[in-house]
C-alpha cells in the first residue's frame, strides 16, 4: 500500500444530476416574472373579449355585459362567411408566395453565403424594423396606378392604361407578401444552416439533376423550418387588415377589417368580440396542426 502522503487527493465533486437540476431551476425562476407578465395580459384580455362578446350595446353605442348569444348567431351571416373564407384563402396563398420566394433566398444564403451570410440576413431583415404601415404606404404607391411598377409594365407593353393592381386581390396579396416574407426566409435559412450539406450531394449522385434533389432531399431536410414560417405567416396575414385597406378595395375586405369596423366605426364591440373569437379559432386550429406536426417529426427522429 502506497504511504499516505503520497496518495493522490480525491476530488470531490457534485453529481451532474443534481447541477443540472439546480441549473434547471435557476433559469425556470429567471423565466417565471416575464411568463406571469405576459400570461396575465394574454388571460385577462382573452377574458376579457369573450365576455364582451355575449354582451349587447346600449342606445348609444356603449358596450354592456351580458348572455346574450346572439352575437355568435349573427355570425352565420353568409356575408360573415365569405369575409373568413377570403381571408383564409388570402393567407394561404401568401404562404405558398411566401415559401416559393424564401427558398432561394434561404438557399443561396446558407450555402453559398460563405463569409458574407450575416451581412446577406441583416440586409433582408433591417428594412424590416421600419414601422409596419410606413412600409405598407410606401409599397401602396409602388402599386398605384402612377406608381412605378406600372409605368415599366407600360413601358415593355405588358400593361395598357386600364391596368391596376391596387383594389385587386393581386395587390392585396402582394403586401401580405412584402410584409410577412422576412418571417417565412428566417425559419428556412436556420433550418438550411443545420442542414448537413454532404446530403446534398449525395442526392446529386442519386437523382442527377438540381431540381430534383431540391425537392427530394432539401426540402424533406428543411421542413420543420418550413412548417415554422408557414406558421409565422399565415397567423399574423389571416387577421392584417392594413394591406386590406391600403391595397384593397370594398370587394377585398377580411375579417381584420370586419373586426376594426366593428370597434371603431360601427360601434358593436360585442359582435367585434365575436369576430375575434371566431379568428382566434380559425388561427388555434393552425397552431394546433403545427404542433401536432412538430411532435410527430420529433417522434420520428427519435426512432
Amino acid at each position: 500500500m502506497a504511504p499516505r502522503e503520497l496518495r493522490a487527493p480525491r476530488e470531490v465533486r457534485a453529481p451532474r444530476g443534481g447541477r443540472a437540476r439546480q441549473e434547471a431551476r435557476l433559469w425556470t425562476w429567471f423565466m417565471l416574472p416575464g411568463t406571469l407578465w405576459m400570461s396575465g395580459f394574454l388571460l385577462a384580455s382573452l377574458l376579457l373579449v369573450a365576455t364582451l362578446a355575449f354582451g349587447t350595446t346600449d342606445p348609444l353605442g356603449n358596450p354592456r355585459f351580458g348572455l346574450n348569444p346572439e352575437n355568435f348567431a349573427a355570425l352565420a351571416d353568409p356575408a360573415y362567411r365569405t369575409v373568413l373564407l377570403r381571408s383564409l384563402g388570402y393567407a394561404l396563398i401568401t404562404c405558398l408566395i411566401c415559401l416559393a420566394v424564401a427558398y432561394p433566398v434561404a438557399y443561396a444564403i446558407a450555402l453559398r453565403g460563405g463569409r458574407f451570410k450575416n451581412l446577406l440576413i441583416a440586409a433582408i431583415v433591417v428594412p424590416f424594423f421600419a414601422n409596419y404601415l410606413v412600409r405598407m404606404y410606401g409599397w401602396s404607391v409602388v402599386l398605384s396606378d402612377d406608381g412605378p411598377l406600372l409605368k415599366a409594365l407600360r413601358a415593355a407593353g405588358l400593361a395598357d392604361g386600364d391596368t391596376k393592381i391596387l383594389q385587386t386581390a393581386p395587390g392585396v396579396i402582394a403586401g401580405l407578401v412584402y410584409g410577412f416574407v422576412v418571417f417565412m426566409i428566417i425559419p428556412l435559412y436556420a433550418a438550411m444552416e443545420r442542414m448537413d450539406t454532404s446530403l446534398i450531394e449525395a442526392g446529386r449522385d442519386l437523382y442527377g439533376g438540381p431540381l430534383r434533389t431540391f425537392l427530394f432531399v432539401t426540402v424533406p431536410a428543411t421542413r420543420q423550418g418550413a412548417a415554422a414560417g408557414c406558421v409565422l405567416v399565415f397567423l399574423p396575414a389571416m387577421g392584417d387588415f392594413v394591406s386590406a385597406q391600403l391595397m384593397g378595395g370594398p370587394d377585398q375586405i377580411m375579417i381584420g377589417n370586419l373586426i376594426q369596423d366593428k370597434f371603431f366605426q360601427g360601434q358593436n364591440w360585442p359582435l367585434g368580440s365575436a369576430l375575434t373569437i371566431l379568428l382566434m379559432g380559425v388561427l388555434l386550429l393552425g397552431m394546433l396542426g403545427y404542433l401536432r406536426r412538430t411532435r410527430k417529426d420529433e417522434a420520428e427522429a427519435v426512432r
